[in-house]
This record gives structure tokens, C-alpha cells and sequence, in this order.
């Protein structure tokens, strides 16, 4: 717990993390409600807006205990939601994924994993392969994915898993980039994690690649610059 001298910075330091949460929500629902976005592309606005804070919590240094918390508070709302319409653009009643609260559980694993031993650079990245590759993924591939297939009854488009290879690469390659340089093993762990993460991406059902796909990202990143 932080001392009484921590309090104050750390009171900022919630309120910022609050308000970007907080402002993602309104213009999501704000979309939703006054302007009758679609709920797929309001849910995505929170999904790639809400998983940004995690770069947040990284520069400001959060606590652990603080992002713990906050994903524990997250899940409960998120398995609240698909019982009771409070929040539109985060879930529909009876909506059969269960990908808002993965989301929530593998930020709150992995702050809670990579915070502890001081590498929060894996933590982002994990979350932020998430965020952007499967948000822009399934944007791309909703929107301009022509060249569709089915894995397990589910349908995927090429656009869309390329969509998720690229940005998966560039999202773990700069984030690998500022922290250890250009360097081979840079890039030899930013490809593996694309592919590994475009997999899981791929043969997902019902919202799991919220909770393998960032978990696994991070936790390979990791073990291959330990390992190699």
C-alpha cells in the first residue's frame, strides 16, 4: 500500500487512468445511443479505447495493486452487463461472447505478473496486440474482407487475419524496439508473436482470444528474449 506521501501522486495518477476510461466510455455510448452507431463498432471504439490505458498506467508507473483492481472491478461490470443493458456498447443482454470479461481478466494477470518483477513493457505489449491487432482486425475484415473461410463454424476473412499479422508485428516490434534497441532478437520475437497471436486470433470462439492472445503474446515475448 503507498505511504501518505505517495497518496497524493497516486490520487493523480487514478484520476487520469479514471478520466481516460471514463471518456472512452461516454463517447462510445454517446455514438450508440444519439447517434445509433452500430453496437459492433461502439464496442470496438472501448475495446482498442480502454486497452490504450495500459501505455497510461506504464508511464505513470501505476501499482499493481491499483490495475488489479481495476480489472477485478471491470469484470464484475462486464459479467453484469450481459444480464443487464447498463452499458450498450460494451456488451448486448445475451450476447454470446464472453470477450469483455477475458479482456479484463488478462490485463489484471498480466499487470499483476509483469508489474511484480518490473518488465511492464511485456504487459503492454501483450494487451496492445490485442487491442489494436483484433480491433483492427475485425474492422478491416468486417468492412473490406472479400476473401472469406470458415475455422470451427466461425468465419474469418484473409483481410482481417493479415490485418491482425501486420499490426501485431508493428505493435511488438516498436514496443520491443524502445525497449531493448534494434537488435536480431527484436525481430526474431516481434514475428513469432504475430504468428502465434494470428493463430489464436484465428481459431478463437466465443471472445477466448481476449484472455490467450494477450497472455500469450506477452509470456512468449518474455520467454524468448530469456531463452535466446
Amino acid at each position: 500500500m503507498p505511504s501518505l506521501t505517495e497518496i497524493p501522486n497516486l490520487g493523480i495518477q487514478i484520476t487520469l487512468v479514471a478520466g481516460w476510461l471514463g471518456l472512452i466510455l461516454v463517447v462510445a455510448e454517446g455514438l450508440n445511443r444519439i447517434f445509433s452507431v452500430s453496437p459492433e463498432i461502439s464496442r470496438k471504439i472501448v475495446h482498442i479505447g480502454t486497452g490504450n490505458v495500459i501505455l497510461l498506467a506504464w508511464w505513470l508507473n501505476i501499482p499493481a495493486w491499483v490495475g488489479i483492481t481495476a480489472s477485478v472491478i471491470s469484470g464484475i461490470i462486464a459479467i453484469i452487463s450481459y444480464q443487464t443493458p447498463i452499458l450498450p456498447s460494451i456488451n448486448s443482454v445475451g450476447r454470446k461472447s464472453l470477450g469483455t470479461f477475458f479482456y479484463a481478466v488478462s490485463i489484471g494477470i498480466l499487470i499483476g505478473w509483469f508489474w511484480t518483477i518490473q518488465q511492464p513493457q511485456y504487459a503492454a505489449l501483450g494487451i496492445l496486440v490485442m487491442t489494436w491487432g483484433d480491433g483492427l482486425a475485425a474492422v478491416i475484415g468486417q468492412q473490406w474482407g472479400q476473401h472469406k473461410y470458415r475455422v470451427f463454424g466461425s468465419q474469418k476473412s484473409w483481410e482481417g487475419s493479415l490485418t491482425m499479422l501486420l499490426v501485431s508485428l508493428i505493435i511488438s516490434s516498436a514496443i520491443l524496439l524502445t525497449v531493448q534497441g534494434n537488435h536480431q532478437l527484436t525481430w526474431i520475437v516481434s514475428i513469432a508473436v504475430a504468428i502465434v497471436a494470428t493463430g489464436l486470433e484465428t481459431f478463437s470462439k466465443y471472445g477466448i482470444d481476449n484472455l490467450t492472445v494477450p497472455l500469450s503474446s506477452a509470456s512468449l515475448a518474455f520467454f524468448l528474449n530469456q531463452v535466446l
